[in-house]
């Protein structure tokens, strides 16, 4: 049976957590013994991790890991490392917010072998202007930088097969901020077969949005910089095919 592992970055989440695992603890249980849900404690300045490791006494096929505070794209980078190093098949990303539905990962399920990644379509979107605006910039400056068309780049839910992940991988940097970004491009610009299905996604279930316009415009301006070097990297291993 393929073995699925789910990586969910958290931040701070104690308000929150212990909804999130209950919500997606019952997908990995559906989806055989040796898929495992894998909670990546970021740096929380909260209780999220003794949180996570008291909730996984009960959930033997829950894994919290903790890490230094490196941001959300050095957590589902270590995250996905994680996985490929423990032999997992295909390899699901959400976030902790609850702003997903588990009832909807099924029909990604059911296509994890005709595409290389199947990535959620965030339509109707209820967690404010702010958040569109960045999603429509990153599709602006990643048909400018890259000349590829992603319809939602860095969408936190995302099927992906644990083999096409490490080959590309590789090409981002360490502790990268936008790491869904880049590996939403990779596959594209690849020719990986990739598939966009709409998903809903609700307003925060719980505790405190991290990300403020300050931050957006911080992080906005550093991926113009990085995205021109990474531009580069992704042309030299297309060169390598």
């Amino acid at each position: 049976m393929d073995k699925l592992y789910i990586i969910i970055p958290a931040y701070n989440e104690r308000d929150n957590i212990e909804n999130v695992v209950n919500d997606w603890y019952p997908v990995v249980e559906k989806y055989g013994v040796d898929s495992k849900l894998v909670i990546v404690n970021d740096g929380s300045k909260d209780d999220t991790y003794e949180i996570l490791q008291k909730l996984s006494e009960t959930r033997p096929q829950m894994i919290p890991l903790t890490k230094p505070n490196g941001g959300h794209g050095a957590t589902i980078l270590f995250g996905y490392d994680y996985a490929i190093k423990n032999g997992a098949d295909f390899i699901f990303q959400t976030d902790s917010d609850g702003q997903t539905l588990p009832a909807e990962f099924d029909a990604f399920w059911q296509m994890r072998n005709d595409y290389d990644m199947v990535i959620g379509h965030r339509k109707g979107r209820q967690d404010g202007f702010s958040r569109v605006l960045v999603t429509k910039t990153l599709k602006l400056v990643c048909r400018l930088c890259f000349h590829v068309t992603v319809t939602d780049a860095n969408t936190p839910f995302r099927l992906m097969k644990a083999e096409s992940l490490k080959k590309e991988i590789k090409y981002i940097p360490e502790n990268y901020n936008l790491s869904n970004v880049i590996i939403s491009v990779l596959l594209i610009k690849k020719g990986y077969k990739v598939k966009f299905l709409p998903i809903t996604f609700r307003p925060r279930q719980g505790g405190v949005n991290s990300i403020n316009m300050k931050k957006i415009f911080k992080i906005g301006k550093k991926a113009l910089h990085d995205f021109a070097a990474i531009n580069k990297i992704i042309k030299n291993s297309m060169k390598e095919q």
